[in-house]
Formats: structure tokens, C-alpha cells, sequence
């Protein structure tokens, strides 16, 4: 599933295609026609990330809410070029649950897990259910503070718990806990305000450059991989610790499979 620096990489490549513009907006699929027939004709105002949630906001006060979940993806294409002033639309490739043409450009939304028109107070619903983003600028991060010191949940499992902190996924989970040197299964309120700062301020500095590298890279100092994924990582899905050699614990935690070096992250008393 898609980390929280891929929503926010989409937000910030999206909205200079799309803001500002009256928007066609469709459904080749079929399964998005009578979301798509409210918003078509209208012009989009804003994209937005919260979290794993991606909000294209239009001037007729309704928003497009995408949740890409395991399986979506988002593809776009220009309709200019310096050879040729304006390119045909390209069909759909695969099954595109929405697709927005701007006068430039075209974004094609294939598989979300969630695609849906919400009303004002039906977007103030979802933005409340949904913890401090560690990539907003809004972010509040004493209210996920808030929830973790008074939690006796392992601190691996409320950082998934996208109403706890937003935008931290299995990848980044397992190395800001072992960049940090906390094993996974603390418990909340065993975390220390001071060592929450650095998890919080971890957390966005690894996001940032997510963002940036259209990639995870948590290892310092490092750029892109020329891999398909362009990850460079730790400990996770390796076997030896970098740091000390000691091989990787592996276990099931929320669901997902968390990495450990209890040498460098000693257990929990």
C-alpha cells in the first residue's frame, strides 16, 4: 500500500496540472459515471494529501476523495509538447475508475480502494477521522502525543494507526523505529515525550525526502536506486543488521510484517 510521501508526491505533481482549470471529468470504467457527471465542467481548486488520502477540491464545493489502498495507481500525460502543440488523448489503459483533463494534461485514477464525491461536511467527517499528517504543515503533533502516552499499544502498532499519526506505512514503521532505536513492541506510554519528538521529527524528515525522490530512502546520505522501486532502506525485508550484524527479527504487528534488530532495539522490559 502507497505511504503517505506518495500522496503527497501526487498533491504536488497534480496541482499544476489541474488547479485553476474546469476540469472534463469521466469514468472509461463506468464504475465512477454519477461521481464524475457531478464534478465534470467544474473547476478544480485545490489537491490536497492527508495522510493516504488524496482530496481534489472543485469551485462547485464538492471533493474527489482517493484512497489508492493496495492496488491503485495514479498515471498522467501531457497534451502538449515542444514538437507538437497539442497531442491526441491517449485511451485508457486498463480499468480507469476516473480520469481529469485540464487543458494540458490528463490524470487517470486506476483501482482506488476508495473513489467518491464528498459534500463540505462529509470532507470535514474524513479529515477529522484522520491523525496528524507528519508532511502537513498543519500538522498537530501534541494530539498524536496525546494518544500514544496514554496508550498501553505497542508504539509499531499506533504508528500504523493512521487516526494516531497519518502517512506512516510498514516501510517506514520498521526503519524510523530502528533509526530510533525503539523495538516495535513498547508500549505507548512507555515512550518518552523526548523520544516521541524524535520519532515525530524522523518521521517527517524520511517523508520530506520520500517526497522529493518519489521513493523511500531511509538510509543516510544515499540517493535513488536505479531499482523499479527506487528504495534504499535499512533493515527492511534485509537479513543482517547494517549496524551490528545481528540478524533480523521478523513479526507480524498490526497486521504487517515489522523488522527488528533486538540488538540495536533491545525488547521492552
Amino acid at each position: 500500500m502507497p505511504e503517505g510521501h506518495t500522496l503527497h508526491r501526487a498533491a504536488r505533481d497534480h496541482s499544476p496540472m489541474l488547479v485553476g482549470q474546469q476540469l472534463q471529468v469521466s469514468s472509461p470504467q463506468g464504475r465512477f459515471a454519477a461521481g464524475a457527471a457531478q464534478l465534470d465542467g467544474h473547476q478544480c481548486t485545490a489537491v490536497e494529501a492527508y495522510g493516504k488520502h488524496l482530496v481534489y477540491r472543485f469551485a462547485n464545493h464538492q471533493a474527489l476523495h482517493i484512497h489508492l489502498g493496495l492496488f491503485g495507481r495514479f498515471r498522467t500525460a501531457k497534451l502538449f509538447s515542444k514538437l507538437s502543440p497539442k497531442l491526441p488523448v491517449k485511451e485508457p489503459r486498463g480499468a480507469v475508475r476516473v480520469r481529469m483533463i485540464s487543458t494540458t494534461h490528463v490524470v487517470d485514477i486506476n483501482g482506488p480502494n476508495t473513489c467518491e464525491v464528498l459534500d463540505p461536511p462529509q470532507l470535514a467527517a474524513l479529515i477529522a477521522r484522520i491523525g496528524p499528517d507528519v508532511l502537513r504543515s498543519d500538522a498537530e503533533p501534541d494530539l498524536a502525543w496525546t494518544r500514544i502516552s496514554k496508550s498501553r499499544v505497542a508504539i509499531g502498532q499506533l504508528l500504523m494507526d493512521q487516526a494516531v499519526v497519518a502517512g506512516i506505512g510498514n516501510i517506514y514503521r520498521s526503519e524510523i523505529l530502528w533509526r530510533q532505536k525503539v523495538h516495535p513492541k513498547t508500549p505507548g506510554n512507555q515512550i518518552t515525550r523526548a523520544l516521541f519528538d524524535q520519532l515525530w521529527n524522523d518521521a517527517v524528515l524520511l517523508l520530506e525526502i520520500g517526497v522529493k525522490n518519489n521513493a523511500i530512502i531511509t538510509v543516510d546520505g544515499v540517493k535513488k536506486s536505479r531499482s523499479k522501486y527506487g528504495e534504499r532502506v535499512n533493515i527492511f525485508g534485509k537479513l543482517v543488521c547494517p549496524a551490528c550484524a545481528t540478524n533480523i527479527e521478523t513479526f507480524d504487528l498490526a497486521t504487517r510484517r515489522v523488522f527488528v534488530c533486538a540488538t540495536c532495539q533491545p525488547p521492552p522490559a
